[in-house]
Protein backbone atom coordinates (compact mmCIF):
# COMPACT_ATOMS: atom_id res chain seq x y z
CA UNK A 1 0.00 0.00 0.00
CA UNK A 2 1.44 3.22 -1.27
CA UNK A 3 0.47 6.07 1.67
CA UNK A 4 2.60 9.05 0.30
CA UNK A 5 3.53 10.59 -2.69
CA UNK A 6 4.03 14.29 -4.73
CA UNK A 7 1.26 15.75 -6.86
CA UNK A 8 3.30 17.88 -9.23
CA UNK A 9 1.30 18.54 -12.51
CA UNK A 10 -2.37 20.10 -11.53
CA UNK A 11 -2.58 22.04 -7.72
CA UNK A 12 1.11 20.51 -6.81
CA UNK A 13 0.87 18.99 -3.54
CA UNK A 14 1.87 16.40 -1.13
CA UNK A 15 -0.85 13.28 -0.31
CA UNK A 16 -1.22 11.00 1.84
CA UNK A 17 -3.55 7.87 2.91
CA UNK A 18 -4.01 7.49 6.22
CA UNK A 19 -5.71 5.03 8.47
CA UNK A 20 -9.16 5.98 10.03
CA UNK A 21 -11.69 4.41 12.02
CA UNK A 22 -14.16 2.72 10.21
CA UNK A 23 -16.49 4.91 7.90
CA UNK A 24 -20.05 6.37 9.63
CA UNK A 25 -22.49 5.37 6.28
CA UNK A 26 -19.74 2.44 5.36
CA UNK A 27 -22.52 0.93 2.87
CA UNK A 28 -21.97 2.41 -0.44
CA UNK A 29 -22.15 -0.41 -2.66
CA UNK A 30 -19.50 0.23 -5.00
CA UNK A 31 -16.54 0.89 -2.30
CA UNK A 32 -14.05 -1.59 -0.71
CA UNK A 33 -11.85 0.98 0.42
CA UNK A 34 -13.30 0.46 4.08
CA UNK A 35 -11.77 -2.41 4.45
CA UNK A 36 -8.55 -0.45 5.42
CA UNK A 37 -10.16 0.83 8.45
CA UNK A 38 -8.74 0.04 11.69
CA UNK A 39 -10.57 -0.45 15.17
CA UNK A 40 -7.33 -0.03 16.68
CA UNK A 41 -6.11 3.41 17.44
CA UNK A 42 -2.60 2.62 18.54
CA UNK A 43 -2.30 0.43 15.39
CA UNK A 44 -3.90 3.76 13.38
CA UNK A 45 -1.24 6.24 14.98
CA UNK A 46 1.37 4.04 14.08
CA UNK A 47 0.89 4.07 10.53
CA UNK A 48 -0.11 7.67 10.15
CA UNK A 49 3.07 8.62 11.78
CA UNK A 50 5.14 7.05 9.78
CA UNK A 51 3.29 8.19 6.83
CA UNK A 52 3.14 11.54 7.88
CA UNK A 53 7.20 11.64 8.96
CA UNK A 54 7.60 12.05 4.89
CA UNK A 55 6.16 15.09 4.32
CA UNK A 56 8.47 17.92 3.54
CA UNK A 57 6.14 21.10 3.00
CA UNK A 58 7.83 21.34 -0.45
CA UNK A 59 4.64 22.84 -1.86
CA UNK A 60 3.16 24.73 1.04
CA UNK A 61 0.00 22.29 0.24
CA UNK A 62 -1.33 18.73 2.00
CA UNK A 63 -4.20 16.87 1.02
CA UNK A 64 -4.78 14.39 3.41
CA UNK A 65 -7.17 10.99 2.46
CA UNK A 66 -8.09 8.25 4.18
CA UNK A 67 -10.89 5.27 3.74
CA UNK A 68 -13.76 7.20 5.18
CA UNK A 69 -14.42 11.04 6.09
CA UNK A 70 -11.62 13.38 7.83
CA UNK A 71 -14.21 13.22 10.48
CA UNK A 72 -12.95 9.51 11.01
CA UNK A 73 -9.65 10.21 11.74
CA UNK A 74 -8.70 9.73 15.94
CA UNK A 75 -7.98 12.60 17.66
CA UNK A 76 -4.48 11.74 17.91
CA UNK A 77 -3.96 11.37 14.43
CA UNK A 78 -5.22 14.89 13.71
CA UNK A 79 -2.79 16.46 16.05
CA UNK A 80 -0.42 14.90 13.76
CA UNK A 81 -1.52 16.34 11.30
CA UNK A 82 -1.72 19.86 13.05
CA UNK A 83 2.21 19.06 13.97
CA UNK A 84 3.06 18.74 10.60
CA UNK A 85 1.60 21.34 9.21
CA UNK A 86 3.43 23.83 11.69
CA UNK A 87 6.80 22.35 11.66
CA UNK A 88 6.45 22.11 7.58
CA UNK A 89 4.73 25.33 7.22
CA UNK A 90 1.96 24.05 5.29
CA UNK A 91 -0.34 27.07 4.04
CA UNK A 92 -3.29 24.59 2.50
CA UNK A 93 -4.71 22.02 3.30
CA UNK A 94 -6.89 19.06 1.15
CA UNK A 95 -9.49 17.02 2.79
CA UNK A 96 -12.24 14.76 2.06
CA UNK A 97 -15.27 14.57 3.81
CA UNK A 98 -18.95 12.48 3.53
CA UNK A 99 -22.22 14.47 2.86
CA UNK A 100 -23.78 13.83 6.35
CA UNK A 101 -20.94 15.90 7.86
CA UNK A 102 -21.66 18.83 6.16
CA UNK A 103 -22.61 20.69 8.92
CA UNK A 104 -19.34 20.39 10.82
CA UNK A 105 -16.56 21.43 8.26
CA UNK A 106 -16.02 24.29 10.53
CA UNK A 107 -14.69 22.54 12.97
CA UNK A 108 -12.13 21.32 11.00
CA UNK A 109 -10.97 25.09 9.82
CA UNK A 110 -11.16 26.16 13.35
CA UNK A 111 -8.97 23.18 14.51
CA UNK A 112 -6.46 23.55 11.15
CA UNK A 113 -6.40 27.52 11.30
CA UNK A 114 -5.31 27.03 7.68
CA UNK A 115 -7.39 27.37 4.47
CA UNK A 116 -9.26 23.93 3.59
CA UNK A 117 -10.26 22.63 0.54
CA UNK A 118 -13.00 20.69 0.78
CA UNK A 119 -13.46 17.29 -1.41
CA UNK A 120 -16.91 15.13 -1.47
CA UNK A 121 -17.72 12.62 -3.09
CA UNK A 122 -21.11 12.83 -5.05
CA UNK A 123 -20.12 10.45 -7.68
CA UNK A 124 -22.96 11.44 -9.79
CA UNK A 125 -25.60 14.24 -9.27
CA UNK A 126 -28.09 12.06 -10.55
CA UNK A 127 -30.04 11.54 -7.50
CA UNK A 128 -31.78 8.37 -8.35
CA UNK A 129 -28.31 6.76 -9.42
CA UNK A 130 -26.54 7.86 -6.87
CA UNK A 131 -29.03 6.48 -4.08
CA UNK A 132 -31.07 3.77 -5.59
CA UNK A 133 -27.87 1.83 -7.15
CA UNK A 134 -25.25 3.72 -5.39
CA UNK A 135 -26.31 3.92 -1.59
CA UNK A 136 -24.53 6.59 -1.03
CA UNK A 137 -26.88 8.45 1.68
CA UNK A 138 -26.54 12.00 -0.08
CA UNK A 139 -30.05 12.85 -1.05
CA UNK A 140 -29.04 16.62 -2.17
CA UNK A 141 -30.83 17.15 -5.42
CA UNK A 142 -28.86 20.23 -6.79
CA UNK A 143 -25.43 20.98 -7.62
CA UNK A 144 -26.14 24.23 -6.15
CA UNK A 145 -26.98 22.31 -2.60
CA UNK A 146 -23.59 20.49 -2.63
CA UNK A 147 -21.44 23.87 -3.19
CA UNK A 148 -22.88 25.28 -0.33
CA UNK A 149 -20.93 23.33 1.65
CA UNK A 150 -18.23 21.77 -0.20
CA UNK A 151 -15.44 23.33 -2.83
CA UNK A 152 -14.96 20.13 -5.11
CA UNK A 153 -16.76 17.13 -6.04
CA UNK A 154 -15.40 13.61 -6.77
CA UNK A 155 -17.06 12.25 -9.50
CA UNK A 156 -16.97 8.84 -10.47
CA UNK A 157 -17.68 7.41 -14.36
CA UNK A 158 -17.44 4.40 -16.42
CA UNK A 159 -19.49 2.20 -13.77
CA UNK A 160 -23.12 0.52 -15.67
CA UNK A 161 -26.46 2.22 -15.23
CA UNK A 162 -24.58 5.50 -16.23
CA UNK A 163 -25.54 7.07 -18.96
CA UNK A 164 -23.77 9.74 -21.57
CA UNK A 165 -26.05 12.14 -20.70
CA UNK A 166 -25.62 11.40 -17.33
CA UNK A 167 -21.77 12.08 -17.38
CA UNK A 168 -22.19 15.00 -19.77
CA UNK A 169 -24.74 16.90 -16.56
CA UNK A 170 -22.11 15.61 -14.00
CA UNK A 171 -18.46 17.34 -15.83
CA UNK A 172 -21.27 20.68 -16.39
CA UNK A 173 -22.43 20.97 -13.52
CA UNK A 174 -18.77 20.91 -11.83
CA UNK A 175 -17.23 23.39 -13.89
CA UNK A 176 -20.17 25.73 -13.57
CA UNK A 177 -20.07 25.75 -9.58
CA UNK A 178 -16.82 24.28 -8.59
CA UNK A 179 -13.45 25.93 -8.78
CA UNK A 180 -11.94 22.47 -8.08
CA UNK A 181 -13.37 18.99 -9.07
CA UNK A 182 -11.77 15.19 -9.44
CA UNK A 183 -13.09 12.74 -12.12
CA UNK A 184 -12.66 9.32 -11.17
CA UNK A 185 -13.02 7.19 -14.15
CA UNK A 186 -13.94 3.72 -12.41
CA UNK A 187 -12.34 0.77 -11.51
CA UNK A 188 -13.62 -2.50 -11.16
CA UNK A 189 -12.86 -3.84 -7.19
CA UNK A 190 -14.88 -6.50 -4.95
CA UNK A 191 -18.55 -4.76 -5.17
CA UNK A 192 -21.08 -5.78 -7.57
CA UNK A 193 -20.82 -2.43 -9.31
CA UNK A 194 -19.07 -2.85 -12.58
CA UNK A 195 -16.85 -0.82 -15.19
CA UNK A 196 -18.97 -0.44 -18.46
CA UNK A 197 -16.15 -0.17 -20.92
CA UNK A 198 -17.72 1.06 -24.07
CA UNK A 199 -19.16 3.91 -21.95
CA UNK A 200 -15.52 4.70 -20.73
CA UNK A 201 -13.74 4.22 -24.06
CA UNK A 202 -16.71 7.16 -25.18
CA UNK A 203 -15.69 9.34 -22.40
CA UNK A 204 -11.88 9.15 -23.29
CA UNK A 205 -12.85 10.29 -26.78
CA UNK A 206 -15.46 12.99 -25.63
CA UNK A 207 -13.22 14.35 -22.90
CA UNK A 208 -10.06 14.13 -23.85
CA UNK A 209 -9.57 17.58 -22.96
CA UNK A 210 -10.16 17.86 -19.74
CA UNK A 211 -6.40 16.59 -19.21
CA UNK A 212 -5.81 20.28 -20.24
CA UNK A 213 -8.30 21.94 -17.63
CA UNK A 214 -6.41 23.71 -15.39
CA UNK A 215 -9.10 22.77 -12.43
CA UNK A 216 -10.34 19.24 -13.26
CA UNK A 217 -7.85 16.65 -12.29
CA UNK A 218 -8.78 12.88 -13.98
CA UNK A 219 -7.92 9.83 -12.39
CA UNK A 220 -7.58 7.58 -15.41
CA UNK A 221 -7.04 4.61 -12.79
CA UNK A 222 -7.81 5.00 -9.20
CA UNK A 223 -4.13 4.89 -8.32
CA UNK A 224 -3.11 7.83 -10.40
CA UNK A 225 -2.47 9.99 -7.58
CA UNK A 226 -0.06 7.87 -6.65
CA UNK A 227 -1.47 6.24 -3.26
CA UNK A 228 -3.21 3.18 -2.37
CA UNK A 229 -2.77 -0.29 -4.40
Amino acid sequence: MDRYNKITKKFPREIVLLKAYPCKWGRCRFCDYIEDNSMHEQEIFRVNQEVLSHVTGEFGVLEVIDSASCFELPKSSLDLIKEVIHKKDIKKLFLESHWIYRHRLQEMREFFEIPILFKIGVETFDNDFRERILNKNANFQTPQQVAKYFDSPCIMVGMQGQTKEMIRKDIAFARRYFSHATINVYTNNTTCIKRDENLIKWFQEEFKSLDQNPYIEVLWKNTDFGVGD
